[in-house]
C-alpha cells in the first residue's frame, strides 16, 4: 500500500480564508492582521475585551519518552481537536511554533501528520510570520548593546569573564557552541570566550511565552541578567536601557498566530521553546485567547510528561494561573516495544515480552499525572496497522490497574473521525474530580526543588550537584532568586539524564552540572548530563532532502 506524504496531503488540502476561521471564533476584523490568505495574527488587546468571558476547558496532551519509532503527540493533538470540532463543540487548538533547527535536522517539522495537520504546513514549518526571526534579532540586540557598553567605557564595570548573555540563531550549528570573539584589535571589541544558543533556548522566547501582555513583557526584559560586574552584582538588560527597543522588535511577534487544521478547526500556533532545554509550552497569551474563544482548548507540551508536562504544570500553570481539566498521554505499541529493547527494524512483529518491559515507561508517566499532579488522564494509543489485538489488550489492562482508560487514536489515517473515541473519553474525564498540585512548593530552596523533580517525577534515587552547580545555586539565591520554579534541561529520551537508560530505569541519580537564572522568564535552568543549548545536525540532515521547484512548490518537508 502506498501512503501519501504529509506534505502531499497538506498541499492537496482546500483551506478556508483565515478571515472565515476568525469569523467562526467571533474575532472582529479590528483585531485580525492577515499575513496572506491563510495566516493571521490576532492582536493581544482582544484579551482585554474578553476579560469577562468565561474560560473554556483546557486539555493538555503529553506523551511517553520519545523513541526512534515515533509517538505522534502533535498529530494526536490536532486530531483530537478535529474530533471535538466534529462532535459539534466549539474547539480551538493551541500549539508551539516549529524551529528551523529540527526542521532541517533529524526531527522534521511540527505541524502534525497524515490527515491530522495544521496548514499551511510549509509556511508553519519555515518562516511562518517571522516570530523566531524577531526573537533572534531582539536577543542579539541585547548582546550588541552589552558588548558596545563594554567597548564604550564600561560604566557598569562589567566583568568580561562573567558575561552570561549569548547570541542566538534558529539553526542547529554545533560549530557555534564555543568561540572567542572580539578579535582583531581594540576597535573590534574586547576579546572573550562566547558562544551561541539556538533561538528557542533564548530567554526572550521564554519571556514571550510567559508574558501576559506587552507591559509585562517589557518588565521581564528589564530583569534579564546579562552579566555580573567586578563586585559580583548582576547587570540587567534594564541597566542597558534595552527593554524599549526589544519590545519594539517584538511588538508583532507577541501577537498569537491563527491558522487552521485540514478540517478547518481554528488553531493558534505561537511560541516554541524546546522542552529539553527550555520550558516547552506555547505562549500564555495564545492559550488564554483560545480559552476565551473556545469551549474546549487542546494544547500540548513538548516531549514526554517528565519534561513538557512537568514544566507546563510547575512553570506555566504556576506563573499564569492556568489549570488543565484533563490530560492525554500519547503512546504507540511500537514505541513501547522500543522502550522494551526491540530494534527499530523488528518493531512491526508482535512481541508481548518486549511490550511488558517497555510498558513501565508509560505507567510512570500515568502515575506522575494522576498521582503526583492529581489530574484525570486518558492514554491515547496512536494505532498502527501492525499493532496486534493482544498487544493493545495488554496496554489497556495495565493502564486500568492505575484507574486510567485507553482510547485508540487513528487520526493519522482518518483525521477527526479517527479521534472520536478519544474525544468521548476526554469529555468524560473532564468532569472527573481534580486534586491538582505542583511537584514542589515554591518556598523550597533550588536544590530541594531540583531533588523533588528528580525523585518524584523521574524516579531517581537522588541528585548529585557537580561542577559549578552548587556555587551557581548559592549565587542565584543570594541575589534574590530563591523562590522561583526550576526548568530542568535534560535528555528527552529517558526518565534519567542518560539517554541510553530507556523504559523505566531504577537505581540512578541525576547529575546537575550547572544552574543559571532566567530572571526575566522567572525560573532557574538546571543543566543535567551533557545536554546542549545549541544542538547539532545529524549525519544525514533532513535538509538534504528538501527542495523547491520553479513553481515554488516545496518537497521533502515532513
Amino acid at each position: 500500500m502506498t501512503f501519501k506524504s504529509d506534505i502531499e496531503i497538506a498541499q492537496e488540502s482546500v483551506m478556508l480564508p483565515v478571515s472565515d476561521i476568525a469569523q467562526e471564533l467571533g474575532i472582529s476584523e479590528d483585531y485580525l492582521e492577515s499575513y496572506g490568505k491563510y495566516k493571521a495574527k490576532v492582536n493581544y488587546n482582544l484579551l482585554t475585551e474578553k476579560a469577562g468571558t468565561a474560560d473554556g476547558k483546557l486539555i493538555l496532551v503529553t506523551a511517553i519518552n520519545p523513541t526512534p519509532a515515533g509517538e505522534g503527540k502533535t498529530t494526536t493533538s490536532v486530531g483530537l481537536g478535529d474530533a471535538l470540532h466534529r462532535l459539534g463543540h466549539r474547539t480551538v487548538i493551541a500549539l508551539r511554533e516549529p524551529s528551523l533547527g529540527p526542521v532541517f535536522g533529524v526531527k522534521g517539522g511540527a505541524a502534525g501528520g497524515g490527515y491530522a495537520q495544521v496548514v499551511p504546513m510549509e509556511d508553519i514549518n519555515l518562516h511562518f510570520t517571522g516570530d523566531l526571526h524577531a526573537i533572534g534579532a531582539a536577543n542579539n540586540l541585547i548582546a550588541a548593546m552589552l558588548d558596545n557598553h563594554i567597548y564604550q567605557g564600561n560604566a557598569l564595570d562589567i566583568d568580561v569573564r562573567r558575561v552570561t548573555w549569548k547570541r542566538c540563531m534558529d539553526m542547529n550549528d554545533r560549530q557555534l557552541r564555543f568561540m572567542v570573539n572580539g578579535l582583531g584589535g581594540k576597535t573590534n571589541g574586547t576579546p572573550r570566550e562566547d558562544g551561541f544558543d539556538i533561538t528557542v533556548a533564548s530567554e526572550i522566547m521564554a519571556i514571550m511565552c510567559l508574558s501576559s501582555d506587552l507591559d509585562d513583557f517589557k518588565k521581564r526584559v528589564e530583569r534579564i541578567i546579562v552579566a555580573y560586574n567586578r563586585s559580583g552584582q548582576p547587570v540587567t538588560a534594564g541597566q542597558l536601557n534595552a527593554q524599549g527597543a526589544v519590545a519594539a522588535l517584538m511588538k508583532d511577534a507577541l501577537k498569537p498566530n491563527l491558522v487552521q487544521t485540514l478540517e478547518h478547526t481554528p488553531a493558534f500556533i505561537h511560541g516554541g521553546p524546546f522542552a529539553n532545554i527550555a520550558h516547552g509550552c506555547n505562549s500564555v497569551m495564545a492559550t488564554r485567547m483560545a480559552l476565551k474563544l473556545g469551549d474546549y482548548v487542546v494544547t500540548e507540551a513538548g516531549f514526554g510528561a517528565d519534561l513538557g508536562a512537568e514544566k507546563f504544570l510547575d512553570i506555566k500553570c504556576r506563573l499564569s494561573g492556568l489549570r488543565p481539566d484533563a490530560v492525554v498521554i500519547v503512546a504507540t505499541v511500537r514505541a513501547l516495544k522500543s522502550h522494551g529493547g526491540v530494534a527499530k527494524a523488528d518493531l512491526n512483529q508482535e512481541n508481548l515480552e518486549a511490550l511488558k518491559k517497555g510498558l513501565p515507561n508509560l505507567l510512570k508517566h500515568v502515575e506522575n499525572i494522576t498521582q503526583n499532579f492529581g489530574l484525570p488522564a486518558v492514554v491515547a494509543i496512536n494505532r498502527f496497522p501492525v499493532d496486534s489485538e493482544a498487544e493493545l489488550a495488554l496496554i489497556e489492562n495495565e493502564c486500568k490497574k492505575l484507574g486510567v482508560n485507553v482510547a485508540l487514536s487513528e487520526v493519522w489515517g482518518k483525521g477527526g473521525e479517527g479521534g472520536v473515541k478519544l474525544a468521548e473519553e476526554v469529555l468524560r474525564i473532564i468532569e472527573s474530580p481534580k486534586n491538582f498540585q505542583f511537584a514542589y512548593a515554591i518556598n523550597l530552596g533550588l536544590k530541594e526543588k531540583i531533588t523533588a523533580i528528580a525523585t518524584k517525577i523521574y524516579g531517581a534515587d537522588g541528585v548529585d550537584f557537580i561542577g559549578s552547580s552548587s556555587a551557581d545555586i548559592e549565587n542565584i539565591e543570594k541575589i534574590g532568586y530563591r523562590e522561583i520554579p526550576v526548568c530542568m534541561a535534560k535528555t528527552q529520551y529517558s526518565l534519567s539524564d542518560d539517554q541510553k537508560k530507556i523504559g523505566r530505569p531504577t537505581g540512578f541519580r541525576i547529575s546537575i552540572r550547572s544552574v543559571k537564572v532566567s530572571a526575566g522568564a522567572g525560573f532557574a535552568v538546571a543543566l543535567t548530563g551533557d545536554i546542549m543549548t545549541m544542538p547539532g545536525l545529524p549525519k544525514v540532515p533532513s535538509a538534504e532532502n528538501i527542495d523547491v521547484d520553479n513553481t515554488g512548490k516545496i518537497s521533502g518537508l515532513f
